[in-house]
């Protein structure tokens, strides 16, 4: 089968898929990204990595304000695409991921039904998960709940952060995306419905970052784990919020409440939790800069 490509995405997840199709010579007629925004101090117009790669590559970028726009609906119409393939991108109206014969499939970061929603990697992290991976599927109404092509499995070390589990996944994903492509242009697939009990994983919110030490210290390190860099786990001290973005666990009694800290104001802070003692090993200060704990207590008391 002759495929024609709509390819639709915004951040740097959704790069290495769009350039490797590219290199690989399938036929991507547009890419469909979200509009430039102002950002920074002088508010420059900032363009998506998505739209960044595509104009690399001399390829049409599509960047409609609303997706029931009638005009975009058409022009999306007149490149006469029979797939779609959407990497990190918004929700999609029936009216597109309809359109294309072959359909519309999705690169998603978890091995679904796990982890439907929008952010995939953070929970499995925070929920303690030794294994992620991705999975391309067919859009149906409900999100993240269509027909299953490909999933590719990866196990998680016990110091992996949404960063670097990201990172890992967005390479993994150009490869899935590229076998979907492949197994699509041959013909010769099934779609299968997703087999198991699935998981939400809702939006990220900086409440969810606030730290309840009267949980475990490796739930809590979990947390840690899943919100590094951003928006980061959390607590406040002495009317100050400080993040923390790395630390380390000592399961044993503690004998003072949850929650005290410790600390010889040279070389080492730790918070008593419900089991042990969590160790911050790299910390934020509200209106400081983030630094190792060491450097922090250089000019800093806890």
């Amino acid at each position: 089968m002759k495929l024609r490509i709509i390819y639709m995405g915004t951040p740097d997840f959704a790069v290495p898929s769009l350039e490797l199709l590219i290199e690989q010579g399938f036929d991507v007629a547009a890419v469909v990204t979200a509009p430039d925004k102002p950002a920074g101090r002088g508010l420059k117009i900032q363009y998506s990595a998505v739209k960044e790669s595509a104009l690399k590559y001399n390829i049409p970028v599509l960047q409609p304000e609303k997706l029931k726009d009638e005009s975009f609906i058409e022009e999306l119409k007149s490149y006469q695409a029979n797939l779609f393939i959407v990497v990190a991108f918004r929700m999609l109206p029936e009216v597109i991921w309809q359109m294309p014969a072959v359909g519309t499939f999705n690169l998603h970061g978890s091995l679904l039904p796990k982890y439907q929603g929008a952010a995939p990697i953070n929970w499995a992290i925070i929920n303690g998960e030794k294994e992620t991976g991705c999975t391309t599927f067919f859009l149906k109404h409900q999100i993240d709940t269509g027909d299953v092509l490909l999933q590719e499995k990866i196990i998680m070390e016990d110091d992996d952060t949404f960063e670097t589990v990201y990172n890992k996944l967005k390479v993994i994903g150009a490869d899935l995306v590229l076998k979907t492509v492949r197994m699509i242009e041959s013909e010769n697939y099934t779609a299968m419905p997703q087999q198991g009990t699935p998981i939400h994983a809702p939006k990220i919110y900086k409440e969810t970052g606030l730290i309840d030490w009267s949980k475990s210290c490796v739930a809590i390190n979990n947390l840690i784990r899943g919100l590094n860099p951003f928006p980061a786990a959390w607590f406040v001290h002495q009317d100050k919020s400080i993040k923390i973005f790395k630390a380390s666990t000592t399961v044993q009694s503690t004998n003072v409440p949850v929650g005290t800290i410790v600390s010889d104001n040279k070389s080492f802070a730790k918070i008593a939790c419900a089991d042990g003692w969590l160790n911050m090993l790299e910390i934020q200060m509200e209106g400081k800069k983030r630094m190792l704990i060491q450097d922090f207590l250089k000019g800093n008391k806890l």
